[in-house]
């Protein structure tokens, strides 16, 4: 499974050493799943910088200068939340599954071909979603195409993920395993709804927008299906490692995995204010288990990155109990959409974004050739903009849509100009970790250079 295999890329030691050579099968299987994983990641990065944020900050504008979220066009946010979602933590999650099997079975050839297909599939699926929802045009046959298309490359990727399976075998499953696992399998669900609702809009619709319950059950299903569970899994695995965190308790990750899960399922049966009371005991549990905010159990390994970096994974799980909160108080009390918006935004980019600039910066840098991430500064102060932003707009967005204060509608776009200029700060750092030598060029005068090895 995808999750599985980039957990089992961070157990290796960085020890490990081999000689340089492109007939070796090894070695030529870790250079063309680098090419891949930076595709991965160079599609990813444009989809959060304008497909994603861009469209964001001019969506917000557009709703703060009439006032009222329904001013606004529901394709345009559905456009916006798909390149979100799926745009660039979708590929992100992809390129580093494909890079990962590199390190599972040395006996199997790297699978290049399905590797691009799958790349191409899915980048001009997210594509056509992004540009059907933004333009309308042909969106008839550009939205269930895209649909298709998303699902289709994330098949390439399952059927060359499943025939690989760790060197090393295990009598039992690690609890992160099987909480990785469920999110792969809810992954491939959402896709299947997602193709066939675009389908169904296709053919009956009037418009490019999916009716706005399915659409927000669809999103609550992307969400807290996979994005928090696939983040509790890939924690309990690396925060004891990279933050110091003591060890996770299973106990207490399952019984929040399967609250998360009773919530999701609520969703679809319009139990709103039963599944947002689920949704915040699953949050205070997972971070019971994770033992997040609890005295860290040694030091964090925070060489070649910004040493705030333990303190932004616990300010993560902060923004997850407000969104629980939030969203319990919108089932009872939303009327504009205030309440609704700011709990999924403290849930997306308080939570979610946060986790990816923070553990993304310390884990891509080695998916990329084991390269040293370019500015520690940068990374501080994308994490820093990122939240102020978040803060702004989630403490904002209340006041403005419920209660209509004027003064606080002309202050909301400015949350999101900080959060695009924190965005452009992180994918500057990307891009220019990217830009630098790889491992195996900067040992290259060494027989015996490091090739991805591991963080």
């Amino acid at each position: 499974m995808l999750f599985v295999l980039g957990g089992e890329l961070l157990q290796r030691d960085t020890s490990h050493e081999a000689s340089y050579s492109a007939s070796d099968p090894r070695i030529r299987g870790e250079l063309q799943s680098q090419a891949l994983v930076k595709a991965f990641l160079l599609s990813g990065l444009f989809f959060l910088l304008l497909p994603g944020t861009f469209l964001g900050v001019w969506n917000l504008v557009g709703i703060s200068g009439k006032r009222a979220l329904a001013a606004l066009s529901p394709a345009w946010l559905q456009a916006h939340g798909q390149a979100q979602i799926y745009g660039w933590i979708g590929s992100f999650i992809l390129g580093i599954g494909f890079y990962s099997l590199t390190k599972m079975q040395k006996t199997r050839a790297f699978p290049e071909r399905a590797g691009w297909a799958a790349w191409s599939l899915w980048t001009v699926g997210v594509t056509l979603r992004w540009v059907g929802g933004v333009t309308a045009w042909e969106w008839r046959w550009l939205l269930p195409a895209s649909g298709v298309l998303q699902l289709a490359g994330f098949l390439f990727f399952f059927n060359a993920v499943s025939r690989h399976r760790p060197a090393e075998r295990r009598s039992s499953m690690e609890p992160w395993m099987v909480l990785v696992i469920a999110s792969t399998v809810v992954f491939l669900l959402a896709l299947v709804f997602n193709a066939g609702a675009l389908i169904q809009l296709a053919l009956t619709g009037a418009s490019p927008a999916l009716p706005h319950v399915f659409d927000q059950q669809l999103v609550t299903l992307a969400v807290w299906g996979i994005l928090v569970r696939t983040i509790w899994g890939f924690n309990a695995r690396w925060l004891p490692i990279f933050a110091g965190f003591r060890k996770p308790d299973p106990k207490w990750l399952f019984t929040a995995y399967g609250v998360s899960l009773a919530g999701v399922l609520l969703v679809f049966v319009n139990e709103w204010k039963i599944s947002s009371a689920a949704f915040v005991v699953s949050a205070v549990l997972a971070i019971l288990a994770l033992h997040v905010w609890s005295p860290a159990a040694q030091p964090a390994k925070v060489q070649g990155i910004h040493p705030s970096f333990p303190g932004f994974l616990r300010i993560a799980y902060g923004w997850l109990t407000i969104s629980a909160f939030m969203a319990c108080a919108a089932a009872a009390e939303d009327r504009s959409g205030g309440l609704w918006g700011a709990s999924r935004h403290a849930l997306t980019v308080g939570f979610a974004a946060t986790m990816v600039f923070a553990i993304g910066q310390r884990v891509l840098p080695a998916f990329s050739g084991m390269r040293v991430l370019w500015s520690p500064f940068l990374m501080f102060w994308s994490l820093a903009l990122l939240n102020l932003g978040c803060l702004l707009r989630v403490s904002m967005e209340p006041l403005a849509y419920e209660l209509n204060r004027a003064a606080v509608w002309r202050l909301l776009p400015v949350s999101a100009v900080i959060e695009l200029v924190a965005v452009t700060i992180f994918v500057a750092n990307l891009m220019g970790t990217l830009l630098t030598r790889p491992a195996h060029l900067r040992h290259s005068a060494s027989s015996t250079p490091k090739i991805g090895g591991v963080v």
